[in-house]
């Protein structure tokens, strides 16, 4: 009863909203898949060599009346388990390296048909999400979270702008790595609708832990009314201290780093902030979204996420309350 316990527990562990063994799409069921192989495969090896070690330490050797006599028979006989044993070992490793190579090619034919591309730019330490249109006007930039319909393949490409990252989502894909100057290309699916977890796995900086991002799978009319949505520019305050803080935004050194569709904040180095109230988190997965954490990231990012390129502004506690009420309204 205790063992079936402890192993329930254990199994427990492959469960969750980022676990490469729980797989929430056709890449990351073949990952697993392969996984499992390996693991199982690896384990039968190290039994059957820990019983070919066990084998002649419990045996008694036999007494030889002569020590330097040569027994040709229990030679020939060792050196056929030895060459036995190299060539299942050349098996076992051909084997695998053609297992890798279907399951690569595999990984290559899901983004084949990809109707929707997005390109993925990790900064230090947050994700700027760009989806790509034909028509110029449809372009949407956003951050952090990263929007698909469910049930349908969807091609990133990856780049940085400043140091090595890796985009990871283990539920569903493999990390591949954003090199500054390169582009990479990684097709994902997901095959329902869910929140999936995902976080850069290339130590890039101080701050490498708290770079978190979010897929968010959603059937595909409601998708495309996030996007409509996303497009639009950004609500219009409507309280007087909603206003007093759109005016203060404008004012203050906010508006050299962000974005806001229609105002005239047009910063490029920082997240684009139009709908940053429509987000689950803020600073990249580190606060869930909440009156609460936006005006503690305001008054001081350093103190949440030391290290961020994000400075101290010199606020009051009413300017800081009314700036925090026009952000709070751009859903």
């Amino acid at each position: 009863m205790a063992f079936a316990t402890a192993i329930t527990l254990f199994l427990q562990g492959c469960a969750g909203w980022q676990s490469a063994l729980d797989p929430k799409g056709p890449a990351a069921s073949e990952l697993a898949w392969l996984i499992w192989f390996f693991t199982g495969l690896c384990a039968v090896v190290w039994v059957l060599v820990m019983a070919a070690l066990a084998v002649p330490l419990l045996m008694r050797s036999r007494q030889h009346a002569e020590p330097l006599a040569l027994d040709a028979g229990a030679d020939s006989r060792k050196l056929r388990v030895v060459m036995i044993a190299v060539g299942l070992t050349a098996v076992i490793l051909v084997g695998l390296t053609l297992l890798s190579f279907f399951a690569n090619r595999t990984l290559a034919a899901i983004g084949s048909d990809a109707a929707l591309t997005i390109r993925v730019t990790g900064h230090q330490w947050w994700w700027e999400v760009r989806y790509e249109d034909a028509t110029p006007s449809r372009i949407l930039t956003t951050a952090n979270e990263i929007h698909i319909p469910a049930g349908e393949p969807v091609r990133l490409l990856l780049t940085s702008t400043d140091v090595i990252h890796s985009f990871w989502v283990p539920s569903l894909s493999g990390k591949l790595d954003l090199i500054p100057g390169r582009m990479n290309v990684l097709d994902i699916k997901a095959d329902k609708p869910g929140i999936y977890r995902g976080q850069c796995a290339e130590f890039c900086g101080a701050q490498h832990a708290n770079m978190g991002t979010f897929i968010i799978a959603e059937p595909r009319a409601k998708f495309d009314a996030w996007w409509n949505d996303q497009l639009q520019p950004a609500a219009a305050p409507t309280s007087d201290e909603a206003k007093a803080g759109g005016e203060l935004f404008l004012k203050r050194p906010c508006v050299m780093c962000h974005k806001i569709g229609g105002t005239p904040a047009g910063g490029t180095v920082a997240p684009d902030l139009t709908h940053v109230a429509s987000r689950q988190t803020l600073a990249a997965g580190t606060l869930t979204m909440s009156r609460g954490n936006l005006a503690a990231w305001i008054a001081d990012p350093q103190g949440v996420k030391p290290g961020s390129h994000m400075p101290v502004v010199d606020l009051s506690g009413d300017e800081l309350n009314a700036i925090v009420a026009y952000l709070e309204g751009l859903k």
